[in-house]
């Protein structure tokens, strides 16, 4: 038998006792954890080592290694990817015949493929939700010089983030970094996505898992209007006279609203000095997150800070501590609202959704309680209640374990 081959950056040694020697489509069940998986041209599996969960998929030697590095750039330049691990090459089987190599990354914990995000009905508004994550997904991608080549719900994951859906790139075997992609490059790219994610949709159709009379030409078509609105919205300069210099602040205030930061704006004026021009140059996606970080050290998605800071400013106006500093503000909320809240969530159930996620829909519910009861509704009251008739009808979403995605109750208000 030849060496095996672990190339990580953590190598766990836990790894040398899986059978490398067997093609990975006959591993026993045993050793499987059953999560729902996306299409995919090549066999993968989910397996737990050493107490997580790894996927491993099993590909051409060349083609592991040039993924697993692209995932690690990713990774550095802050794009959502799921995590590499390791790659395990030099696999032959007992009779000495060769086997592919594996790839092998993290598990993206309460993440869901787009096909388990419709395995029972859901709302209308559930593709366009997951189309917009993915537009952003890709702007971002593009932004950074990044060429995908494969753009499809399949190769995406999704979670949930305050209402929406945040996409991470799952597959880049196809994909390219550059200085900076051509117009070419990027409109093949949106082309792409829009053929593939009509197809998808067909096939949901004829899964009977979204309505049958629904418009996929459509819904691609969508896409690539929200892609082409937010990268105008990014990048495109932007004319005016130097009367309107109020609109160099608005320019920035819209970039921070769709959740992105400006690290730097060229300004020019024109011969006479009658008028503005202005162009983004450096964006940073993950305005509202960072700021949430910085305030108060709690981790989350965009659309999920967004909500917390929207919280956090109706704290600060009740408490009437407009004038106080911002940090020691947040901290102050820290205390008395988000902790008490997160710490209300019993142990048992805290694989069923991230802990700002929880606080998010913790707020929803005092919110649809009181308009029931045309009263305001206590946040203790919200926090038990949410956890007696919602939360504990939930599935696990941390790590789902079943071998049927139609096994998956999505919830949505």
């Amino acid at each position: 038998m030849a060496p095996l081959e672990i190339s990580a950056s953590r190598a766990d040694p836990a790894l040398l006792d899986l059978p490398w020697e067997t093609p990975l489509e006959e591993w026993p069940e045993d050793i499987l954890a059953a999560l729902p998986r996306g299409i995919s041209r090549h066999v993968v599996r989910f397996v737990r080592v050493s107490g997580r969960v790894l996927a491993l998929k099993e590909i051409n030697h060349h083609l592991a290694h040039r993924e697993y590095q692209m995932l690690r750039v990713l990774g550095r330049i802050g794009i959502p990817a799921v995590v590499p691990f390791a790659v395990v090459s030099g696999r032959t089987t007992p009779e000495g015949d060769p086997l592919d190599a594996v790839l092998i990354t993290r598990h993206l914990q309460f993440s869901l493929p787009y096909r388990a995000v419709f395995s029972q009905v859901s709302r209308e508004g559930t593709v366009h939700r997951l189309l917009d994550a993915l537009a952003v997904l890709l702007v971002r991608l593009h932004l950074e010089g990044f060429y995908w080549g494969d753009v499809s719900l399949s190769n995406t994951l999704f979670r949930r983030d305050a209402g929406a859906f945040a996409a991470y790139i799952v597959d880049v075997e196809t994909g390219s970094l550059y200085e900076k992609l051509t117009d070419g490059q990027r409109a093949y790219d949106l082309d792409l996505a829009r053929t593939n994610i009509i197809g998808e949709l067909m096939d949901l159709q004829a899964g009977e898992m979204i309505d049958p009379e629904a418009d996929v030409i459509e819904v691609g078509d969508a896409l690539v209007r929200s892609y082409r609105e937010l990268w105008a919205t990014l990048t495109e300069r932007e004319q005016f006279s130097t009367e309107e210099r109020w609109r160099v602040s608005a320019r920035i205030e819209r970039l921070n609203q769709l959740g992105f930061d400006v690290g730097e704006l060229e300004i020019t004026t024109d011969l006479d000095g009658t008028s503005l021009t202005i162009q983004p140059k450096v964006v940073d996606a993950g305005h509202h997150a960072r700021r949430l970080m910085r305030l108060t050290g709690i981790d989350a998605q965009e659309n999920q800070a967004r909500r917390l800071l929207n919280d956090l400013d109706h704290y600060r106006a009740v408490t009437e501590q407009q004038a106080e500093d911002e940090e020691f503000v947040a901290h102050e909320w820290l205390q008395h609202q988000y902790e008490p809240v997160v710490r209300a969530m019993p142990r048992t159930m805290r694989s069923k959704l991230e802990l700002p996620e929880f606080f998010h829909e913790v707020l929803e519910h005092k919110w649809f309680l009181s308009e029931q009861a045309a009263q305001d509704i206590s946040l203790s009251d919200a926090v038990q209640d949410y956890i007696d008739n919602v939360l504990a009808h939930r599935p696990d979403e941390k790590s789902l374990v079943t071998t049927e995605t139609s096994a998956l109750p999505i919830f949505e208000r």
